[in-house]
Order: C-alpha cells, then structure tokens, then sequence
C-alpha cells in the first residue's frame, strides 16, 4: 500500500487529536467544516457521515420513528431504509411505485399515492411518523419532492429523501431542483457518488423545525464508529473547496459530454435511452447525467451487454438490469471515454441487432417482483424471530426471515416479515439466471431461502 499510494496517506491518517476536532462534539475544524458544507448546499445543517449514506437513511428514520410508529415509503426503497425500520422498530406502509415492465424499471412515486397512504393510515386511527421518498432513483428518475413535501408539511408529517445519487443537483442550472430546494427536511447525500470526495463518505443535510437536530446527532453517533477516518472527512471538505470554486460551471463539461452521448447513441439501430415518456405518472424531471440504455431489442439482457463490453472493450457500466445498462457521467469523464461507449454501443448493435426481429426480449414476462404484498410481521419482529432455511419450493407463502437483493441497484425483492411470492421468487431466479448478483441471501446460489418460524 505504502508502494501505491506512498508514505503521506499513512501520515494523515490520524486518530481524534485535540487539533483535528470530534466528529461528534465539534467545535474546531469538522464543525467550519459542515457550516461551510450547509451554506454550499443549502441546509439549515449538515452532518458528515463516515457509514455512507446507508447510516445517514438509518439514522433519519431512528429520528423521526420510534418503535411502533408508521414510515410511509416506496417498496423500491434501497435496503438501508428497511434496515433502518429494523433498528428504529417502526413498521412500513409501503407505496409501490408506477413500474415499466419493458425496462425492467421502476419510478418515483406521486404526491396522490402519498396521500392515500395517508388516509389509509387515518382510517386505521394512525398517522405516519414520516415519509420516506428515494428521488432521484438509481436511474436518475426524481419524483415531485415538492408537492410530497407540502403535502407531508399539512399534516406535520417530516419528509426524508435518500438523494444518494443527486448530490451534484445543486450545480448546474440545468440539473433538477434538490431536495432541499423543494421543501425535505432530511436529505442525504452520497458525496462520493457523483461529486469527488472518498467511497464511503457522505451527507446529511437538515431544513425546517419537524425534525429535532439533536436528536439526529444521537442516532448518527450511535450508528457511527467512535473512531472515524480523517481521510474521509477530509475528503469531504475537499469535495465542497472544488465546487466552492465554480459551484455553477463545473459540471458544463459532463453535461456537454451527457448531450453528445445521447445524441450519437439515439441513432444506434436496437439501442434505446430512458426518459420521462417511459413512465405516465408525470414525474417531473430525470438525471441528465445518468444514462439508461435499453438493449431488448438486441434479442440479449443487459447483464449480457454488460458483460461483453467490460470484457472486450473495458466499459464499465453503473448498473445493469435485465432489459438495460445504465452509465454515470460525471467530473471524471472524459471525451476519450464517450467515444469509447458509443464503440461499444455500436459493436452491440452491429453484433445483435436484426430488423425483422424488433420485439423487446421477454418483455411481456417481466413484471413488478413486489406490487403484491402481505406483511405479516414487521421488519424488525421478523429479523429477530426463529428462522430456518426451507428450500425454494417450500419457501412459497412462507414469512420472509432474510433480505434478498439483486445487487446493484440494492432494492430488496425479499423483506423480513413479507409472505413470500411465486412472482418474487421467479423474479430473482429469473434475473439470477440472466447474471445478476443476489445480495443478502444466507444461501446465494437461491436453492433455500431463510424463513421464520410462524
């Protein structure tokens, strides 16, 4: 390491000295350094986060949900945010968001589906604790934070948003408007997503007076190591120094690059890109950096485009799924690069594409794996209840014991407490076979799936 990266980095990496302040009792240099951070992103305060985003979702929903109480959220929410009803014990009335089933892809949800999710809780004698909202998705799809939050805001209901993928919003004007922007009380941020700062090193920004910030700061310190890296938190700082210096020009690079890989792309027989016209629910804006191409009419998944342009032509892609591939431009793009994806673009098509045949592979047989659930425990009932492993024939209409994820985008097809479905489980083998990763199974070859003893 010391030959890769030489001698400095060891130098640097410091333990909680007088002079380099305590993550959790700032007073010195971490704390100008998150008053600089909120006055750059807009917040009523920031908080560096050194567990990622994943502890800054877990440690909104400890603030705002005590055991008991109700999170309304999406189903397609990342796995930290059922983690997080794990570890606050508060139960999900969850939204299932508008799903394209020929992209494989689902959206945002709408201020009308938050509402009545509401009103369902109202006629139950419950209220919702908070709202959960993941805008933009991994795909760049953002949903309407604004009319969700003065909704939400009617009822005294806080509004959390899992913005891991749009830290970079606030930066160009052509880019949609942040969470912050729009009214969220709690946004967090992956800085080390889009923006510059270290893998595993993040935000959590705070707005308004719903959510009580020393309360935040208790559950960040609960979830956070008592010894956190300075590299990371340095890297932080150093992410909010270089867009301090051009906050709104320093994306024109990226966003010109984004515009001449759409345009080249869009004339590629049997390539398609994701925009807003593939999805009804009207959602208000889509990622200019985040570049979803479909490959279904190649007759081939996106796990095996992606693996023939990583092995071939060294592209790397930030997610595939099975109709698509999606890439991330960002402030280490280059021209070289895009030159490189329309190439690769281009030997799939010229290697797969057939004009007689332009029917979307299996697209009638790809179908939300989640928009029939049953709960029968919560989260956290079912995570510490008896288990045993069943095998996948058994394990239908059996209570879920484990989270079970294709991985990326990290989007649990299986939650603890759910009843188990045909449909979720032809899902994961269905994508499996097509080359996906399962994440979070005890057993990730899918013969047996952990189940609870209820």
């Amino acid at each position: 390491m010391s030959q890769l990266f030489g001698p400095e980095t060891f130098r640097y990496d410091l333990p909680e000295l007088p002079e380099l302040d305590d993550l959790f009792s700032p007073n010195g240099v971490i704390l100008d350094a998150q008053k600089r951070a909120a006055e750059l992103f807009g917040s009523s305060e920031t908080w560096f986060l050194v567990g990622g985003t994943t502890c800054g979702v877990q440690s909104s929903i400890m603030a705002t949900c005590a055991p008991g109480e109700t999170l309304i959220l999406a189903r397609n929410s990342h796995l930290s945010a059922i983690s997080g009803l794990i570890l606050s014990g508060a139960v999900p009335k969850y939204i299932i968001p508008e799903y394209n089933s020929q992209w494989d892809i689902p959206g945002g949800i709408t201020a009308l589906q938050v509402e009545k999710a509401i009103e369902e809780l109202k006629e139950d004698g419950k209220t919702a604790a908070a709202v959960l909202i993941t805008s933009p998705t991994y795909h760049g799809i953002c949903s309407n934070v604004r009319e969700i939050a003065q909704l939400c805001h009617s009822h005294c209901i806080p509004v959390i948003v899992d913005e891991a993928h749009g830290a970079h919003f606030r930066f160009h004007p052509e880019f949609p408007s942040t969470a912050l922007e729009q009214g969220a009380d709690l946004a967090v941020q992956s800085t080390h997503k889009v923006l510059n700062s270290l893998t595993q090193s993040s935000m959590l920004h705070m707005s308004g007076n719903l959510v009580d910030r020393d309360t935040v700061s208790r559950c960040l310190q609960t979830l956070q190591s008592s010894s956190p890296n300075y590299l990371l938190l340095a890297s932080l700082d150093a992410a909010r120094a270089q867009l301090s210096e051009n906050p709104l020009g320093i994306f024109n690079k990226a966003m010109d690059f984004s515009l001449e890989a759409k345009g080249k792309i869009s004339r590629i027989p049997g390539i398609s890109i994701l925009n807003l016209l593939s999805f009804t629910s009207g959602f208000p804006a889509i990622d200019p950096l985040r570049l979803t191409l479909g490959v279904s009419q190649l007759q081939i998944s996106g796990y095996t485009a992606d693996d023939i342009i990583e092995q071939k032509l060294n592209i790397y892609s930030e997610l595939a799924g099975s109709q698509s591939i999606t890439f991330a431009i960002n402030l280490g793009t280059q021209s070289e690069s895009i030159q490189r994806l329309v190439s690769g673009m281009n030997h799939l098509s010229a290697t797969f594409y057939q004009k007689r045949n332009q029917l979307c592979r299996n697209a009638d047989k790809v179908c939300a794996p989640f928009d029939d659930i049953t709960m029968k425990l919560s989260p956290r009932e079912a995570f510490f209840s008896k288990k045993r492993k069943a095998s996948i024939r058994e394990s239908f209409g059996q209570v879920c014991g484990e989270m079970v994820c294709s991985y990326p985008p990290g989007i649990p097809v299986l939650i603890p407490g759910e009843v188990i479905t045909e449909k979720a489980l032809l899902y994961l083998l269905d994508v499996k076979k097509m080359g996906a990763a399962i994440s979070g199974a005890a057993d990730q070859q899918l013969n047996s799936i952990v189940v609870c003893n209820v």
